[in-house]
């Protein structure tokens, strides 16, 4: 089976849209033009990587590989896409708009998924399904609570009861719809909350906890009930936008976490998370997906707690690109940056 990977970053902002003639952002479109090589990581040799420039992915590919190793991958632009014989089409993630800029560049519309099963996806994106998974992830040693709001007083009991609050959009892209509150609204977070709900119908509330690391757990849905555990994703942040990724193998992973929780509490977790997804995302969704989780102080400060689920990517992530990496053997863990300079760019150096 032939396949062709594109790397679709703005996939996010494209599922709020909801529109099938969706323009991303300047940023978004810089993000895939810069970085558009990298499911070469993940490609079969036959497969074909879709790209902006081949000339320039080939490039940056060379770099990668140079670091890391791997074999040489064939990259194509969308007007060869034409002339191309593939089975399958597998994105960041699904989102109306991708499918029309394939079928509009010569992809068959057969092997793409339709316009009701990309709503199906988009469905199952809503923030509104971390908060019911959240719900069945209350085991000894984690914390956490969210729930939907459909009007701004509910946000305003919200931050009357907690003092501090963090507030979502429904979906939104590396933590743009997401806000910090405390206090009182002011006037322009009522509009920012007003505008969410009027656009996508609620917003998200969950009480401010006080974050010690940011990590995620990575998985990959069959579509038919199964759900496979991959690996643990251990990343950093900078003002809320990702920056990059431990690169090591798993006993170094958990090993970090086990200062703060236990392998038990963490094998527990994953094995819920493979059973809840497993039904939720059958008859519905095949592909990658990623759950976020943080480790929070307790609130008297006497150890640390496991919010298991801020929220679900249901696409690849940059976690399952740090998974494809393989870690080094001379007993250096390695870090995956994603660096912002006149350009992006991924690295790979010793930590």
């Amino acid at each position: 089976m032939t396949k062709l990977y594109v790397f679709n970053p703005e996939h996010d902002l494209a599922l709020a849209a909801n529109m099938s003639n969706f323009t991303a952002p300047h940023a978004g479109r810089k993000l895939r033009f810069d970085l558009g090589y990298i499911p070469a990581l993940w490609a079969g040799e036959d497969d074909y990587v879709l790209v902006d420039d081949v000339e320039k992915a080939m490039m940056s590919y060379g770099r990668l590989r140079a670091k890391i190793g791997g074999t040489p991958k064939k990259f194509v632009d969308k007007t060869q896409l034409h002339h191309l014989y593939i089975n399958k089409v597998e994105p960041w993630g699904w989102d109306l708009a991708l499918r029309s800029f394939l079928i509009r560049n010569g992809v068959d519309a057969s092997i793409l998924p339709t316009e009701d099963e990309i709503a199906e996806i988009r469905n199952l994106s809503h923030r509104q399904q971390a908060v019911g998974m959240l719900s069945q992830l209350q085991l000894p040693g984690t914390i956490g609570s969210s729930w939907c709001a459909s009007t701004i007083d509910e946000v305003k009991q919200a931050l009357a009861s907690h003092g501090r609050i963090v507030v979502k959009a429904p979906w939104s892209s590396s933590g743009r719809g997401v806000r910090f509150m405390a206090d009182a609204l002011d006037t322009y977070q009522e509009r920012w909350i007003s505008n969410i709900i009027e656009k996508q119908g609620c917003v998200t509330i969950e009480p401010y906890y006080n974050k010690v690391k940011d990590f995620g757990m990575e998985f990959e849905s069959d579509g038919e009930g199964s759900v496979r555990y991959l690996g643990l994703s251990l990343f950093q942040t900078r003002n809320g936008a990702y920056t990059g990724n431990l690169i090591a193998t798993e006993d170094e992973k958990q090993q970090i976490l086990n200062a703060y929780v236990s392998d038990d509490l963490l094998f527990s977790v994953q094995e819920n998370i493979c059973k809840y997804m497993g039904c939720l995302l059958k008859g519905k969704y095949q592909g990658p997906f990623g759950v976020d989780m943080m480790i929070v102080a307790k609130p008297d400060k006497d150890g640390f707690l496991l919010q298991p689920c801020v929220e679900i990517n249901l696409r690849r992530t940059m976690g399952h690109v740090a998974l494809s990496i393989p870690p080094f053997k001379d007993g250096f863990t390695r870090v995956m940056h994603v660096e912002l300079t006149d350009k992006y760019r991924v690295s790979v150096r010793k930590r």
